[in-house]
């Protein structure tokens, strides 16, 4: 069955109202692309919790609907919206229900974090012949991160270089659950994965199951974790909440626990390294872009 797309690039500002009044006219699903990333495997595709707006300065937004949709009406809804835009710069196309569905996969490579850790799309499959390499199973656009942003990538490369082999393992933040699936395939025994996104939950769970992890990962909301303390700690968040989330976070890390967090700018650093000094150990940055990583162990 064919769809309509509708595509347009709007500031990020504007990506909330602009979304929520699509949802309305009847949006089958909406896809947010950085629109100033250069290839697939750099544009990670976002889809915020309530409240939240991407860090890209503009966004590439893509929307289907049913292949009859009105497209006049559509227009109209986006001229009270956005005055600024022209009708020009409004896209539609026709695609097919594989088209949509598949729309990344063409063009959406294996990648590798660290020595042996690797992210293969569901269409491609791994060579069989090397016993050491690490194969987690994560399809683009699914949902909250693949390993394209630099946070991720970070935290992933920073997994592969531990010792996780019959650890526990909390993942805050854990969004598509591509930390906590990772952290079990390098041998983790149990991950605790903690999500103020219900539906960041369910996608991790869906994650877990689709790489045969399910029984190793335990998921909860922010108020049903009860602080259990973990050989492991990894947030991936952003650096207002690890601020303030940082005596939670001592509580999670068991006495010479190695832990990272993510999610920082690195015009954040130094405020989160003097926060973290309290209780942690052998604190180590590492910078991707404009993104930074915090490393150590927690204090004994």
């Amino acid at each position: 069955m064919p769809f309509l797309e509708l595509s347009l690039t709007l500031r990020a500002t504007e990506q909330e109202r602009v979304e929520l009044a699509l949802e309305e006219t009847g949006a089958l699903a909406v896809t947010l692309l950085d629109a100033d990333a250069d290839t697939p495997n750099e544009r990670a595709i976002l889809e915020p919790g309530v409240g939240e707006t991407p860090l890209w300065g503009e966004i590439a937004l893509s929307a289907l609907f049913d292949a009859d949709a009105d497209r006049a009406g559509l227009l109209h809804v986006l001229a009270e919206l956005l005055p600024e835009i022209e009708p020009a710069q409004v896209r539609f196309r026709e695609v097919e229900d594989q088209d949509w569905t598949r729309v990344w996969m063409d063009d959406f490579k294996p990648m590798r974090f660290g020595r042996r850790l690797w992210i293969y799309p569901s269409n491609i499959e791994p060579p069989g012949d090397d016993a050491e390499t690490v194969v987690v199973r994560l399809d683009p656009g699914l949902a909250f991160g693949t390993g394209t942003h630099p946070t991720t990538a970070l935290c992933l490369e920073w997994l592969d270089g531990l010792d996780l082999v019959g650890k526990h393992v909390i993942d805050y933040g854990c969004g598509s659950g591509v930390l906590a699936i990772a952290a079990i395939k390098l041998g983790a025994a149990h991950v605790d994965g903690i999500d103020n996104d219900p539906q960041a939950i369910l996608a991790s769970r869906d994650n877990a199951e689709r790489n045969s992890v399910a029984d190793h990962l335990a998921l909860y909301l922010p108020h049903e974790f009860a602080h259990a303390p973990a050989d492991v700690f990894v947030a991936n968040i952003l650096a207002g909440p690890l601020g303030e989330l940082a005596p939670r976070f001592a509580e999670c890390a068991k006495a010479g626990a190695p832990f990272a967090l993510s999610g920082i700018l690195i015009g954040q650093a130094d405020e989160l390294l003097a926060r973290y000094a309290e209780w942690f150990d052998e604190l180590v940055v590492e910078t991707r872009e404009d993104w930074v990583r915090i490393s150590g162990r927690r204090r004994a």
